[in-house]
């Protein structure tokens, strides 16, 4: 991600980093409202795959929009559950509600709401939280912290390692189509230690030094375009699995450093 603090006054950093806390305080009353809670349900968005909404999912974007129609109304939306709205500032919000559908009607707290802001450029800002844990992973404008039950430190990705000695995440054990299933086996077959099943928590886990890898495809942008401002700010990359940008998601690769990330690229492309 390239250093946009210089692109906007502080006075407009200050704005948009209170707009985005503003956003996600409210995304926790949303979705904490119905997480574990009994007789939650869920529809599904496709046919051929269970791919749920739940009632928390479009109560927490109704909410973050009604903020952002009073406080930003000159820019631009881009939401899961809800039409995209042009903006005349050059600034879009980019919101997930909840990344992590199935672990929230599981009730695991590995889901989060992704909040970022980008332009014509790329993404400026963003933000995971958690909300039943309550961290927020924060990354842009020159700021790259976590805020949670341990106090508020400093996000700084993992130093280089040897692929043997790293930590992988992805989603789900499939990854993908059958191709992509087959290279993220290459590179998980050479690693350490693979866990499944997190969303963007593992995005997120990434930026706070505890993992090396996170490895996914089939993403949309607003999956990944917060964890792209998060995990950069804290000193690592994300790009596609050909080492381009991944804004508007498809395949992604997130890594702690370069050479970890030039090794898994290897093996994807092998």
């Amino acid at each position: 991600m390239a250093d946009f603090s210089g692109k906007f006054s502080d006075e407009a950093v200050r704005e948009i980093v209170a707009t985005a806390a503003e956003l996600a305080d409210a995304a926790r009353v949303a979705t904490l409202q119905h997480f574990r809670s009994d007789g939650l349900t869920a529809d599904t968005k496709e046919v051929t795959r269970f791919d749920p909404v739940t009632v928390a999912d479009r109560l927490c974007e109704e909410r973050m929009r009604a903020i952002l129609a009073r406080r930003r109304p000159d820019d631009g939306i881009l939401g899961e559950e809800f039409a995209a709205v042009a903006g005349s500032s050059g600034l879009t919000w980019v919101l997930d509600p909840i990344d992590g559908t199935r672990g929230y009607l599981s009730g695991t707290p590995t889901w989060g709401v992704l909040i970022s802001v980008r332009d014509a450029a790329g993404v400026v800002y963003g933000l995971i939280d958690q909300p039943y844990i309550q961290e927020r992973f924060e990354g842009g404008l020159g700021r790259a912290e976590v805020n949670g039950p341990m106090g508020r430190r400093a996000l700084k990705t993992r130093p280089a390692r040897p692929l043997a000695e790293a930590i992988v995440f992805t989603t789900f054990p499939e990854v993908g189509t059958v191709e992509e299933g087959a290279a993220f086996r290459r590179v998980a077959q050479k690693a350490r230690l693979v866990r499944y099943g997190t969303d963007c928590y593992a995005y997120a886990l990434i930026a706070a030094g505890q993992i090396d890898l996170v490895i996914e495809a089939g993403l949309q942008a607003y999956d990944v375009q917060a964890p792209i401002a998060v995990i950069e700010a804290a000193g690592g990359i994300v790009t596609d699995w050909q080492g381009k940008p991944c804004l508007n998601g498809g395949q992604v690769l997130a890594a702690a450093n370069r050479d970890i990330h030039a090794a898994a690229l290897a093996l994807l492309n092998g």
